[in-house]
């Protein structure tokens, strides 16, 4: 009977976990579709915010191949959109699921990447926007012209352009928040500085495959991506290095 009661006593706690990840769930998504209806009766207005540069790239025309395609993209522009205003939310949702298991000190070491990854994640994705994905389109564009007797011009389609916009968003977005998952890593024990110190070259190698598979396949655009990468690996090692003297710190005073 004993064994019994301790079994359920362990069962407990877990289901109350998952319990309240899917409570934490539902809330983001409910967060997601909310975000996604008011920004479907704004789609207009964003798809001519993300078609700017193409604008200023000097394409003035820009078509849809498919009957269903205009109506498609309003979608996708509706998600998309909605995706990135919920973001800061979702990673609320997160912390404070994560939160209730942490000790004090270790709450008040998250805070800072709480508050850092939905900024980092914006610079990359206004990088991306003022400066990948115009020197990308003008090196792309430039290829129209006469070429053996035949004029080409550029007609992207409205579908095939707005995947190529988020596509560079994302990944920028998702890429500038390589310190904080660096710090996090290292945090839990799982990869020390020395060991980034020292696979800092296959980092490099791997950061130039990464950015050649989530980038378009032109040299500039990846380049535009594994150069700041580069720096931000960097700038992870910088960190931990602080929070490690923080900690040799707090350990000395508390010694003493």
């Amino acid at each position: 009977m004993s064994d019994d009661n301790e079994i359920d006593d362990s069962k407990a706690p877990l289901l109350e976990h998952l319990i309240e990840l899917r409570r934490r769930l539902l809330f983001s998504v409910l967060t997601v579709v909310a975000a996604f209806i008011i920004c479907y009766f704004f789609a207009e207005e964003i798809f001519a915010f993300l078609v700017q540069p193409l604008v200023h790239a000097g394409q003035k025309r820009i078509i849809f191949t498919q009957i269903f395609e205009a109506f498609f993209v309003r979608v996708k522009v509706a998600f998309f959109a909605g995706l990135m205003v919920s973001f800061p939310i979702i990673a609320n949702q997160l912390w404070k699921f994560v939160a209730p298991g942490l000790y004090r000190k270790e709450k008040r070491a998250l805070l800072p990447f709480l508050f850092a990854t939905p900024i980092l994640f914006l610079l990359g994705a206004a990088m991306a926007y003022f400066v990948a994905v115009p020197l990308s389109l003008k090196f792309l564009l430039s290829y129209q012209g006469n070429m053996g007797g035949i004029e080409q011009d550029a007609l992207p389609s409205v579908g095939n352009y707005l995947s190529f916009v988020m596509q560079f968003l994302f990944a920028f977005g998702l890429a500038f928040l390589l310190p904080i998952f660096m710090m996090l890593v290292e945090r839990a024990g799982l990869v020390t500085r020395a060991q980034f110190v020292s696979a800092r070259r296959y980092a490099i190698v791997g950061i130039f495959a990464v950015s050649a598979i989530l980038t378009p396949p032109d040299i500039g655009s990846q380049f535009l991506l594994a150069v700041p990468l580069i720096l931000l690996y960097e700038l992870g090692m910088i960190g931990i290095w602080f929070t490690e003297k923080k900690r040799r710190e707090a350990s000395d005073a508390s010694a003493a």
